[in-house]
């Protein structure tokens, strides 16, 4: 008698150890994916790009199997792991389903005597039909029942996305165990800033990288002087590795040797072995100005100087800060005490306006270098001249290879929530991921891409410059964003995409017509926060052209992409998506300014057309590094037990929408925070900065909506404290010198008090409702005119200017 065939392993079975090695289940259809424990028998080049070479432990949340699996920043591919559909057990048939499909034994039927016969392929075929066509007449139902039907239309978009990220999943591994597997002393084997660059030099020399004014930088001219960056800052860490590379520069004895603890972050350990315990090169003998792993922060603009120092800094082993431009005076040095900075490069032109904190600026203990010649200073030096003076040979890799993937090696300031701006961390598979973002979004190396965005926000350095390298292609870098000139450059540099943020589209509709606005070659605008009716404006006068609109945070681990262009969102929520990058949207009372919770303890999803507050899971695939400093300055950034106890969310602040059809539209911000001119506005900086004013009493400081502008501008309620009366001038100068300029208030309204809750907090959301028209509100108003340097009388008059688009703000 012939052997019934062999029985499917059940569910159960899969996940058992013994039957099929060890596997890793995640809760959720289809989401089996093998794993394996760190070192064993890991390829060494693997090893080694983990950081598990020469007895170094694995990061406490990263190993091997999470490293390569999906991310959620801009795009999370850099993956390891063939997910897999589980079935569920195949149920035993009932006699009488077996009979009836002829199932019997002895019988004659589909298949008889233990499924040792079969009947001819034509009935089999048309009893197969029957069975299926009754299904796929109730299909369409199930669906509608399922809420899915709407989405379908959209389901090839969905499944090309899925495949172009897994195709950049792909190239972004093959890069890192590539780079993991190179010579430690040629410059591909450092971290993902250095190999990638090294690795254009060689393979696209002469494609040009940079674009700025006048000048032009190939591939191999941007590695080279990244090097001379580099071996600038190495000197002033006591290294000296020769006039012809790095041959015969000191190293530590063993490979995988690393500064000791306390030497600045985890990311501290690259570059270790350069100097001595007296703090004295070994190869050069001289005192050295920085330690391994110190922090350097740039003040620049945006400029090829500026990509130069900060490659330079990468390839050194050095961690690099951000500092945004225009903070000044407290602001500032709150940002370089809480990155730990020991050195700051700033431009010559800063000079004047940073001449009163020049003091407090060496108090901390800074070594300060000017990016450019001029008189400078007792104690500033020219950096750039230092740079040119220096050899333009690779630098060893291993200076800059970093111990674990998931190290610190860069400082982006994002304001909070809290008060003063937060430095949040960006790691090394950070800035490997945002290599992935242009190709997400179907850009080439042959395009060409405009970026006027500032390098010290992620969408400038990050999502720009570092997404460029990812696919090499032309960037055209402007130090500062011109509507009238936008068109012109466009056509010069025959530019075919254009990263935005939504106030650049608005001042682009708001302009007169010209003629190097027609038979441009822009094909494709991607950035983030574009309200739909500039959105329309824009594709209708400019067009044809697609936009791509994007949603993601600095310190955040999920992002958003519209790739369907469907107007007014900022991404989809498909199966397929939220398998890529998982996140949630959660019921959230603004009342309290907290999720709302069942009687469980859990947070509820929204319903399609709700709105609600979104969270991404935290996990070794999509960590939340946090910011420098204390915990407490994430304090409300993570969520716990959100839908089963123990799990841990990250909290965007960001109230979303989703549609019928699985489109995410942005709805609101959360807590004291809005945005204005791309930037984040925290109320309760802003209000302290009022507070610090003898003759103001209470501040209460918000956001309105002005027509015609994107995002909200500050408005601020005085209450002024007795005997005192309002001084315009006074406020405007301790508001200029104490703010960023978006930060600024732009109204000011003078009342007798503050309305309060009955919790005596203050009522931020009905102020807000009543805005800025001096006909409907009695109180005292003042507006910013940017124009005369002051705070002059709202009358309805300049009101009525201000709504014609005449009164600048």
């Amino acid at each position: 008698m012939p052997k019934p065939p062999k029985p499917r392993k059940n569910l159960e079975d899969r996940h058992n150890p013994g039957i099929e090695g060890r596997q890793e289940h995640r809760p959720g259809p289809g989401r089996v994916r093998a794993a394996s424990s760190p070192g064993g028998s890991a390829p060494r080049a693997e090893r080694r790009l983990w950081g598990w070479e020469s007895g170094a432990a694995p990061h406490p949340h990263f190993s091997r199997v999470s490293a390569l699996r999906p991310w959620g920043v801009v795009g999370a591919w850099v993956g390891r792991g063939v997910c897999q559909r589980t079935r569920a057990p195949e149920k035993e048939r009932s006699r009488l389903e077996r009979e009836a499909l002829g199932f019997r034994e002895g019988g004659t039927g589909m298949f008889a005597s233990g499924w040792n016969q079969t009947v001819p392929t034509e009935e089999a075929g048309s009893m197969a039909a029957l069975l299926l066509l009754p299904l796929l007449l109730l299909l369409p139902l199930l669906l509608l029942k399922l809420h899915l039907w709407p989405q379908l239309r959209w389901l090839p978009a969905d499944l090309a996305f899925a495949l172009r990220a897994l195709r950049c999943k792909r190239a972004l591994r093959a890069r890192a165990l590539a780079a993991a597997a190179a010579d430690p002393e040629g410059p591909e084997a450092g971290c993902s800033l250095a190999w990638r660059l090294a690795e254009l030099a060689r393979q696209r020399p002469a494609h040009t990288f940079l674009i700025h004014g006048s000048r032009r930088f190939s591939y191999s001219e941007a590695e080279r002087e990244s090097n001379r960056a580099a071996r600038a800052f190495l000197r002033a860490l006591g290294w000296d590795g020769g006039p012809g590379g790095g041959d015969s520069g000191t190293r530590s004895a063993g490979e995988g040797e690393r500064a000791a603890p306390g030497a600045g972050d985890a990311a501290a350990g690259s570059g270790a072995g350069l100097v001595g315990g007296n703090g004295a090169a070994r190869g050069g003998g001289a005192a050295a100005l920085l330690a391994p792993g110190a922090t350097v922060a740039l003040l620049l603009p945006a400029g090829p100087e500026f990509l130069w120092l900060w490659f330079g800094l990468a390839k050194a082993g050095l961690l690099t800060a951000f500092v945004p431009t225009a903070l000044r005076r407290g602001p500032l040095l709150h940002c370089l005490r809480s990155c730990g900075a020991r050195a700051l490069v700033l431009a010559p032109e800063f000079l004047e306006s940073l001449e009163p904190d020049l003091p407090a600026l060496r108090a901390m203990g800074l070594h300060l270098w000017a990016a450019g010649p001029g008189t400078h200073p007792a104690g500033i030096s020219d950096l750039l001249a230092e740079v040119s003076a220096e050899v333009d040979g690779p630098v060893p890799g291993y200076l800059s290879s970093p111990q674990s993937i998931t190290d610190t090696c860069l400082y982006i300031f994002t304001s909070g929530t809290t008060g003063l701006p937060k430095a949040a961390r960006i790691s090394h598979l950070k800035i490997l991921q945002c290599q992935g973002f242009y190709q997400l979004c179907g850009v080439h190396q042959e395009d060409v891409i405009y970026l006027a965005l500032p390098l010290y926000h992620m969408s400038g350095s990050l999502l720009g410059v570092v997404g460029c390298l990812g696919i090499g292609a032309t960037v055209v870098l402007k130090s500062k964003f011109s509507a009238g000139q936008f068109w012109e450059d466009c056509q010069q540099h025959r530019v075919t995409v254009f990263q935005y943020i939504g106030e650049l589209c608005r001042y682009l509709v708001n302009q007169p017509v010209s003629k190097a606005e027609h038979g441009h070659k822009v094909r494709l605008a991607v950035g983030s926060g574009l309200r739909p009716d500039t959105w329309e404006r824009f594709v209708r006068r400019f067009g044809p052209l697609q936009v791509l609109e994007t949603y993601g945070l600095t310190e955040g681990n999920v992002a958003t992409i519209n790739y369907t262009g469907q107007q007014g969102a900022v991404g989809r929520a498909s199966w397929l998506y939220k398998h890529i990058f998982p996140f949630s949207l959660i019921r959230y009372d603004v009342t309290i300014g907290e999720p709302i919770r069942d009687p469980r303890g859990h947070c509820v999803a929204t319903s399609p057309g709700e709105p609600g507050l979104l969270v991404a899971p935290v996990s070794q695939q999509s960590p939340f590094l946090g910011y420098a400093g204390g915990p407490e300055l994430a304090q409300g950034k993570l969520l716990k037990d959100v839908f089963r106890p123990g799990d841990v969310f990250f909290n965007t602040g960001d109230l979303l929408v989703c549609d019928d059809q699985g489109f995410l539209r942005f709805h609101d911000r959360t807590g004291d925070t809005f945005r204005w001119k791309g930037e984040n506005v925290a109320t309760t900086e802003v209000a302290e900065v009022f507070e610090a004013l003898d003759f103001l009493q209470e501040v209460n400081v918000y956001g309105v909506t002005v027509p015609g502008h994107e995002g909200r501008a500050g408005m601020a309620a005085l209450v002024l404290r007795p005997p005192h009366s309002l001084d315009l001038m006074q406020l405007y100068t301790h508001v200029s010198e104490n703010l960023p300029p978006y930060a600024r208030p732009r109204f000011l309204r003078l009342q007798e008090s503050l309305a309060t809750t009955e919790t005596f907090k203050q009522q931020k959301v009905r102020m807000a409702e009543e805005g800025f028209d001096p006909s409907t509100l009695s109180n005292p108003l003042y507006v910013l005119d940017q124009a005369a340097g002051a705070y002059l009388p709202l009358t309805p008059a300049r009101y009525s200017a201000l709504l014609a688009g005449d009164l600048r703000i």
